[in-house]
């Protein structure tokens, strides 16, 4: 009997990770496997691209966790700087493009696997391809910004103006800080991170400003100034001119679903595939898809959405491969837990935003504590703000923010098992943490803000 034949696309987290461990659970002999990948590079942490470019990795091999000889040896067929143009899912069979050769052809398949990622927005105004402009999504993005800087040379001004102040926007201004650049924010949102509400944002801003990042925010580009040799000179703004020497866009990404759109796949709201809980395509028995391309079911506020994570991409993965390779696997959802940091600012979220919950329809109370990460007598105790929000009357966890310094933002993780588990904040104010003065004040910074969010659902009639 011939062997099946898996073919995926895209050859990073989700992919990679599906094909993996596809074959783990099926030889060769059984399961034959053709991964395309448009790229220089497979199975490497596009989050990482940010410490990369400032130093903090000291190598661009250092993010790669495979190798395209490493995945050869465990025969996978992967074609490189192959990309999928078309999919003919009655057909059963894809179109590629070998981007070195030029050559097209086609490729069929028993079952097929969609991990196209995401990419970033690149908005369509004056300037945007000049050169010195510069996105950070892939691996070879991030070579061409360092090339750029490199470029640029140590003599004369050396002005970085990021456009966009979401995670990727805060990360790449801390690296332009690192290589020595004036750097500048401009944020279209009323605070940075729009991911946290304002006014947890606005402390993000202030500490930004103190480390010497002028952050601008309501502020709309509107086009991209060059110098005389076609390189960016300065980012237009509705208000005023900022002069650059590179710009990196930090304004987020969509998910790349344009060869699914085109195959009639079905999408969402905000424009990822739609799978079932086996990370299955809807509607279609033979096609999976996971990663960045797909929306997933928000647990907390009961809709799909958009999460571009790579922890996520590597467990969609791992329950496709266990599928296609006739095991089981599930991926209930998310509840939307993200950290990071803009130098020694840690900052993270998990749940529900204010907005969030309304647009979900939910009634809610909130609660903000200020508190530190360690107690208060232990040398190197910082300040940390916790947001909470609860639903009213039924006080079931909604959200949870927190911005501080050294050991604040892994504390998010408490709240996002607690909102996995779907605990009240009363619940959640008999959790057993673990204390002693290094880590934690006697009541972590946590359980007040939960014991707070608790006399906020009782004073509202909860």
């Amino acid at each position: 009997m011939a062997a099946e034949r898996l073919v995926v696309i895209g050859g990073d987290a989700a992919g990679m990770s599906a094909a993996s461990q596809a074959r783990r659970l099926k030889g060769p002999g059984e399961l034959e496997i053709v991964a395309f990948e448009r790229g220089h590079f497979t199975s490497y942490s596009a989050c990482g691209i940010p410490y990369w470019v400032s130093g903090d990795v000291a190598a661009r091999d250092e993010l790669i966790a495979r190798t395209p000889e490493e995945h050869r040896e465990r025969d996978i067929d992967l074609r490189m700087r192959t990309e999928v143009t078309e999919l003919d899912v009655a057909g059963r069979r894809v179109r590629a493009l070998d981007r070195e050769s030029g050559t097209a052809y086609w490729t069929g398949y028993d079952k097929l696997v969609i991990a196209t990622g995401a990419r970033p927005v690149r908005p369509e105004l004056p300037g945007m391809d000049a050169a010195g402009v510069h996105g950070v999504q892939t691996l070879d993005d991030g070579q061409a910004l360092l090339d750029s800087l490199d470029a640029l040379g140590s003599e004369g001004p050396r002005r970085a103006v990021v456009v966009g102040a979401g995670y990727i926007g805060v990360e790449m201004a801390e690296a332009m800080l690192k290589h020595g650049f004036e750097v500048t924010v401009l944020n279209r949102g009323e605070q940075p991170m729009s991911t946290l509400d304002a006014d947890m944002g606005r402390l993000v801003h202030e500490a930004m400003d103190g480390l010497g990042i002028t952050t601008v925010n309501g502020a709309a580009v509107t086009g991209i100034l060059t110098g005389p040799g076609g390189r960016v000179s300065a980012v237009v703004t509705d208000a005023a001119e900022y002069p650059a020497d590179v710009v990196v866009l930090g304004i987020g990404v969509e998910p790349e679903t344009a060869l699914a759109r085109a195959a009639g796949l079905p999408v969402g709201p905000q424009g990822g595939l739609l799978t079932d809980l086996a990370m299955r395509v809807v509607g279609h028995e033979n096609i999976w898809a996971g990663g960045d391309c797909v929306e997933v079911l928000d647990l907390v506020a009961g809709r799909t959405r958009h999460v571009a994570l790579g922890t996520h991409a590597n467990k969609h993965g791992q329950v496709i491969g266990s599928n296609v390779g006739g095991g089981y696997g599930t991926f209930p959802g998310v509840v939307g837990t993200a950290v990071s940091k803009v130098c020694d600012l840690e900052i993270a979220r998990t749940g529900l935003r204010e907005k969030d919950a309304r647009a979900a329809g939910l009634r809610f109370v909130t609660a903000t504590i200020e508190s530190t990460q360690r107690a208060g007598y232990y040398p190197g105790a910082r300040p940390m703000t916790v947001k909470m929000l609860a639903e009213l009357r039924t006080g079931r966890l909604l959200g949870v923010q927190i911005v501080g310094r050294d050991g604040a933002a892994k504390r998010v993780d408490v709240a996002a098992v607690a909102l996995t588990a779907g605990m009240t904040v009363e619940q959640m104010t008999a959790l057993d943490l673990g204390y002693a003065p290094p880590f934690s004040p006697v009541w972590d910074p946590v359980l007040v803000a939960a014991r707070k969010a608790v006399t906020a659902v009782r004073g509202a009639g909860g």
